[in-house]
This record gives C-alpha cells, structure tokens and sequence, in this order.
C-alpha cells in the first residue's frame, strides 16, 4: 500500500474537520476581545448567568441543525417555544404536581407541530421555508387565544424556576442539559445505524433511496424531533424567565439559524456538528452579553450580530471544504497516478 493511500484517510479527516474550526477560532477572539474592553462580561456571576441562556439558544439550534442536515429549515421555532413556555403556565397552573404533566403536554403538543411540518414537507414536498413559516403563524394565533385563557400574571410551578435556579458544578442545570443531549446527538449520529443512514439521507437523498432507505419518513421524523428540541428549550426558557409572555420565542427565529451556520454545517445537508453548533450558540450568547457590557446601543448591536452572521456565511463550512479541497489539488504532484483526490461532502 502506498504512502498517499495510507495518508488519505487522515487528509480526508483534516478536510471534513477543518469545516468546524471558525467557531472555536470566533470563540477565542471572543475572549480574547472581552478579557481587554469588557471583562465583566468574564466574570463568574455573568458566565453563570448567561450559561444557561446559550444552552436554551444550543437547544433550538440543536433541533435546527437536524433539519437543516436534510437539506432543510425550519421557521417554526419561535412559535413552537412560546406555545411550550404558555403550556408550562396554563397546564402546570402554579402547581409543582402538575410539572411533569405540563412538561409532557409541551413536548407532545410540540412534537404534533412538527407532525404537521414533516408531513407537508416530506409527505407532499411542499417548500420547507414557506411551510414552516406559515405553520409558525398559525402556532402564534394559538399561543395568543391560548394565554388568553388564564390571568396574564400566572407563573410556571415553582418547582421548575427553583430547580433551574439551582446550582450543579457552579452552573444551571439547564446548561447540562443542553450539554447532556449534544452528546446524545453526537453518539447518535456517529455510533449509530440510524444516525449514519440520517446523514446518508441528508447528504444525498437519492442515492439513499435507491440503496432501500425511506427517505421520506426521514425527512417527517426529523422534524418531530426538532420540535422536541424547541419543546424543551421553551420548557427551560419559561422556567428562566417565570412568568413567560406569548413571545418568549420571538428572539429565537434567526439565532438557530446562526448557530448552524457559524457551527459550519453544511446548508446543502449531511454534514453537522452538535458539538460545534451548541459551541455557535454559547459564541451568540456570548457576544451579545459583552455588546451589553459595553454598553453599545440596541442598533448597533444588531448590526455587529449581522456583520457575524455574514462572516459566518463566509467562512462557512461548504466554503472552506472547496478551499482546502482546492489546496490540496494544487500540492499534487502531476502524473502521480498514486496521488488520490480527497473526497468531499456529497
């Protein structure tokens, strides 16, 4: 066997990796730039107190990162939040007896959502952003006539509010929560047969369905899936917040979106990294706390967010995979019939 065959599998891992490292180069001019102009935002009671607000952002990117891997996208994710933060409100009505009741409603409500997403997209191949969208609105009417129902003072069961207020190696449990289901995600996706066949699904759905895997019932079943993911981050994020509104999920249309992104996954579908989009949404969360410190006003902090996602977008991971492939193409030595192009991401 030659050297550059031997050596293949190892460039072959460098280019796939090489995709998921602008988030950790972000993150350390994140603290690089914070420990300079804004070192409060590095203090521990403000680490502690946006640790488990990134983890509820890591939730829902978590969700839209499965989707996005079968080529898809998801707009519903506000609504879906907000609809199981109210559920925590109207069902638990202020009892911790009713926390697990409420908790489960939220999750199965959420996943009837994504049902509903699923089958219209990969049942009837209906558009993934115009679907999402609309069934976004219609979660939000029903979030509005649903918290109508009860006095706008009602808060979640105490219970809830105290347990994330509480403290597991310095941090809320909220945060080993989302840490906790990324690894579930990771060794899903990568020790699995089901997990394997989903990015075999997302990376090339055609010739998935010539090898016998229902790639439809793939493309319904992820996002049910996603949905739980939003269902939990909104059960969480009403438990931060105690007496959560009918928007509690507005603020997270885009964010998801830009973790994905930023975390270098690929928009094409197949290849994602829980780790590095949980990182992504821990950067955003991040970010926008040393913005605060620093006390820019709300404009520019949105313009500062949209020059990140664009550089998100192009440093994306599809970008720097043809860059390095191209790189690498560049360093072969001509007519060496030995030498092996490094495949990419179908």
């Amino acid at each position: 066997m030659s050297s550059d065959r031997v050596r293949s599998p190892a460039l072959t891992s460098f280019v796939v990796a090489s995709r998921y490292m602008p988030v950790y180069v972000a993150l350390l001019l994140l603290l690089i730039v914070a420990s300079i102009w804004a070192p409060a935002t590095l203090s521990g009671v403000a680490v502690r107190g946006i640790a488990p607000y990134g983890a509820v952002l890591g939730l829902a990117a978590l969700g839209q990162m499965l989707v996005i891997m079968t080529g898809g996208i998801d707009l519903s994710v506000p609504g879906t939040m907000s609809l199981a933060a109210v559920i925590m409100v109207g069902v638990g009505d202020g009892s911790n007896e009713n926390i697990w009741i409420a908790i489960a409603t939220a999750i199965a409500v959420a996943a009837l959502i994504g049902l509903v997403n699923g089958l219209l997209i990969g049942g009837l191949k209906l558009n993934a952003l115009i679907t999402t969208l609309a069934v976004g609105l219609i979660v939000a009417g029903v979030v509005n006539r649903y918290a109508s129902t009860f006095p706008v003072q009602s808060r979640v069961p105490p219970g809830l509010s105290d347990w994330i207020s509480t403290r597991v190696f310095g941090v809320s449990p909220v945060f080993w929560t989302g840490v906790g289901l990324t690894i579930v995600l990771i060794v899903g996706l990568r020790y699995t047969a089901v997990g394997r066949r989903f990015q075999a699904v997302g990376a090339n759905p055609v010739a998935s369905r010539v090898v016998g895997v229902q790639v439809n019932l793939n493309q319904i079943l992820v996002y049910v899936v996603a949905a739980v993911f939003y269902a939990i981050a909104g059960v969480a994020l009403a438990g931060l917040l105690r007496n959560p509104g009918v928007g509690a999920g507005t603020t997270y249309l885009l964010g998801p979106i830009a973790a994905v992104v930023i975390g270098g996954a690929s928009l094409t579908g197949g290849l994602a990294s829980p780790l590095s989009t949980f990182v992504a949404a821990l950067f955003l969360t991040g970010l926008n706390q040393m913005l605060r410190v620093m006390g820019l006003p709300t404009s520019l902090q949105f313009v500062v967010f949209g020059l990140v996602i664009i550089g998100g977008m192009l440093v994306s991971g599809d970008r720097i995979i043809r860059g390095v492939e191209q790189l690498l193409r560049e360093r072969r030595r001509p007519g060496d019939p030995h030498t092996r192009t490094v495949p990419g991401p179908t």
